[in-house]
């Protein structure tokens, strides 16, 4: 009989090719690691794992049976979802993550309405990079994340997890003046300075592949993670950035926004089979609402949400 924690570790090696980095992530000695994965090899009867210097390679047997692992750990969540069903109360710990904007616009309400909705259920919030959001929500660091992806970068699929859009809109190029060109608002800066974010970052790599798309390699002059921060520096005349809307919310006074036609998108991701759990589901249900509460002030342009635009 095959065993579900070694198989865990073997699934986590397909992503990270290194016995010391599967150990690094689930706190293990790379020893316990590779005693586990040789008992594993034992059960299978066959061999798993190629070794290529430091690197291991996983063998076609060994990728047939992470596959398999995938389908296992799915219907686990589904079964741990229906056990949960069957309580007369949402309880536990729901640990969630979410990048920095949605955390400040779109998680403050859902976090109000699920404790309202579910006060037996134990929230505990971490600020992520969606970039990172996938690990953590794999290795079971999270439960569930607010996640986003870009026109340009788009989320690869993930077979340990499922994610339901629940916010798209438009990119935005920030900037002190007017684009000289209307119709080409990144081309217009193309010599002048940009504000991006540090290298990795996924809104960094959608914003560079926007000027490239406009025929030009952006020159970085500031780098911040952070969009108010790189708002700060577009109203202190220091360049311009690239932005979702959600990163917009109160843009400092002459800041000039124009819309592109590039989308970004929010989603609720959890793992595979781990949706109808209910406490993910009230956490789906509050995100909704609260994402509609942010449609609508963007709409009325209340509570200074709706994108500016400078009078100059």
């Amino acid at each position: 009989m095959l065993d579900l924690h070694r198989l865990k570790l073997l699934r986590e090696l397909s992503y990270r090719d290194t016995i010391a980095a599967v150990a690094d992530a689930l706190a293990y000695t790379p020893s316990a690691v590779s005693q586990q994965l040789a008992i594993l090899e034992r059960e299978a009867g066959v061999p798993l794992l190629e070794r290529t210097g430091r690197r291991v390679r996983l063998t076609p047997a060994a990728r047939t049976l992470v596959a398999h692992a995938e389908e296992i750990l799915a219907r686990m969540e589904g079964a741990e979802a229906v056990l949960a069903q069957a309580r007369a109360n949402v309880t536990g710990t729901l640990r969630i993550g979410a990048f920095p904007s949605a955390a400040r616009v779109i998680l403050p309400g859902a976090l109000v309405e699920l404790g309202r909705d579910c006060p037996d259920l134990d929230l505990m919030v971490e600020e992520f990079d969606p970039a990172l959001a996938a690990e953590a929500l794999r290795t079971g660091t999270l439960d569930a994340a607010l996640t986003q992806d870009y026109d340009l970068v788009p989320e690869p699929e993930h077979p340990a997890l499922e994610a339901r859009v629940v916010l798209a809109e438009p990119m935005y190029v920030a900037s002190r003046g007017a684009p000289h060109d209307p119709d080409d608002p990144v081309g217009s800066f193309r010599d002048d300075w940009w504000i991006m974010g540090k290298p990795g970052n996924v809104c960094r790599l959608a914003a560079e592949r926007i000027c490239q798309a406009a025929g030009f390699q952006p020159r970085v002059r500031h780098q911040s993670d952070d969009f108010p921060t790189a708002l700060a520096l577009v109203a202190a005349g220091q360049g311009q950035a690239i932005m979702p809307r959600l990163g917009t919310v109160h843009a400092p006074d002459g800041v000039l926004l124009t819309a592109l036609p590039h989308a970004a998108r929010v989603a609720v991701t959890c793992r595979r089979g781990g949706s109808t759990h209910p406490a993910i589901a009230a956490f789906q249900h509050a995100v909704s609402h609260a994402v509609q509460d942010y449609r609508r002030d963007v709409a009325k342009g209340a509570n200074d949400r709706s994108p500016r635009r400078s009078s100059s």
